[in-house]
């Protein structure tokens, strides 16, 4: 008989998954079936159908059973996912929200989508979901599925697609702004910016795009997280050293709301601030490449992905707004092309800008992993894993990066991109759908009334938010037309 004692209690609320190996499972004598997962209490049904897991006779996690990425790998994929280009538009959205109503809404959006990641953990784990569209399906049907992974397409393509844009104007110029090229090899061939982002795409999005496992890109996003980081410093530094000598204008506190396009510009603001922190379409993918997983290991990846994330944007938009006030771009790199009034000043912008592009080149793959993957659901549903499909894989790879390449060819700006994605699908995948699915399966989870509340709460201002952003959007583009 087992010793009791050896045990240590575990809270109501924790959530266990085994996992095993086959040459593990064999030494403790668990027979081999197709389930990689198994759950407290299940039953496996082998030749012998009495058999039934013994939890004092098998450890709960057998050492090695799952080769995957650990913490800090995860930490990076998630962070990736999440700073993308969307923090080149934080800037403009602070000179719009204002100084302490732009630093509320960052660390206030960060934590509402760290509990949406938290619960749909929880409830994926609890309906052995292993992407975002099967725990949909669990909780509201399948059309609800189809419409998430519409979502999930459209807001990862859109996100793409304002990559490519950026890196188009930041190395090619625009009517506005010297690109990187002209000014270290003047007027030539690499002034089209369709061409140079084509060669982009060839060279070096297309093989990064082509692996098939996204605990392949770790080191890639670590790198990624790297050169973001970079740039927040640099950009930090500089605003710091021209406020100590007194040569950056006061900026604005609160917002402007004196007239009918200072109201429009605030509400189509504020959708763009959810944008920033959707990740919740690559979490189940991240949640089932994670070495030894456990909810709770999950939970420790996005807690850290969030602290790290609101310090990247709160200081990207305070350095970003202070530099350029009032002249701040919808794409902050662009104002990178004019002396900043200190020392070394070209060296930095280069550092800046090149820099950034590099980190969008990284995280590219990681976004259309995603997109590659629900795609493939969508359409080849029931058919093997991409991962057994080399074939399949590369094709559908192809069509998007073609299909992105023309959408990166017909959109003017990366704000008209951002302002239209983050009222919709954006604002659906990072709080609708996961606020929804918790309400929903709220008898499985055993949902405490605090997160009963905060899915209610989340609910609510994720569809106000969505109304009043596409009104707004549509309401600017009348007037401007």
């Amino acid at each position: 008989m087992s010793n009791r004692n050896e045990y240590s209690s575990l809270p109501v609320s924790s959530y266990l998954e085994l996992q095993r190996q086959n040459e593990s499972s064999k030494s403790v004598g668990i027979p081999s079936y197709d389930e990689s997962e198994v759950y407290l209490g299940s039953k496996i049904e082998d030749e012998d159908e009495d058999f039934e897991t013994d939890i004092d006779n098998y450890p709960l996690v057998i050492v090695g059973s799952n080769k995957g990425s650990g913490i800090p790998g995860a930490v990076f994929n998630l962070t990736t996912t999440v700073i993308g280009a969307g923090i080149m538009a934080l800037p403009a959205t602070m000179k719009v929200l204002g100084l302490v109503l732009g630093i509320i809404l960052i660390i206030l959006m960060g934590i509402l989508s760290e509990i949406s990641v938290e619960l749909l953990v929880r409830f994926s784990v609890l309906c052995k979901a292993s992407s975002y569209g099967e725990v949909v399906q669990h909780a509201m049907g399948k059309p609800v599925r189809i419409l998430s992974e519409i979502c999930i397409i459209l807001n990862n393509a859109g996100v793409l697609v304002v990559y490519l844009i950026i890196m188009g104007d930041v190395m090619s110029g625009s009517s506005h702004h010297m690109g990187v090229f002209d000014q270290l090899m003047g007027n030539g061939a690499w002034d089209q910016r369709k061409i140079v982002v084509l060669v982009v795409m060839v060279v070096f999005l297309a093989p990064l795009c082509s692996l098939d496992k996204i605990d392949s890109l770790s080191l890639t996003s670590a790198a990624s997280v790297a050169l973001a980081v970079l740039f927040v410093v640099v950009a930090f530094t500089v605003a710091f050293i021209k406020l100590v000598e007194g040569r950056i204008d006061s900026p604005r506190l609160a917002p402007d709301l004196s007239s009918k396009t200072a109201i429009l510009d605030f509400l189509v603001a504020i959708p763009i601030m959810t944008n920033a922190y959707v990740c919740q379409f690559n979490v189940p993918p991240i949640y089932n490449e994670l070495e030894q997983r456990s909810p709770q290991k999950m939970n420790m990846v996005g807690r850290y992905t969030t602290i790290l994330c609101i310090l990247v944007y709160a200081s990207t938009s305070i350095s970003g707004y202070l530099l350029f006030g009032k002249d701040t771009e919808a794409d902050v790199l662009t104002n990178f092309d004019k002396d900043l009034g200190i020392r070394y000043s070209s060296v930095l912008n280069y550092i800046v800008r090149i820099g950034y592009i590099l980190h969008l080149i990284l995280v590219f793959p990681v976004i259309h992993f995603s997109l590659r993957q629900t795609v493939d659901a969508l359409l080849f549903e029931g058919s093997p894993p991409l991962s057994e499909s080399k074939k399949r894989s590369l094709g559908l790879t192809a069509v998007l990066l073609v299909l992105i390449y023309i959408g990166s060819t017909m959109i003017p700006n990366i704000w008209t991109a951002f302002k239209f994605t983050g009222a919709t699908t954006a604002v659906s995948l990072g709080f609708i759908f996961p606020s929804l699915i918790s309400l929903r399966l709220r008898h499985l989870g055993d949902l405490s009334y605090g997160e009963w509340v905060l899915s209610w709460l989340m609910l609510v201002l994720a569809v106000t938010v969505s109304i009043v952003g596409v009104v707004s959007n549509v309401y600017s583009l009348e007037s401007k037309s």
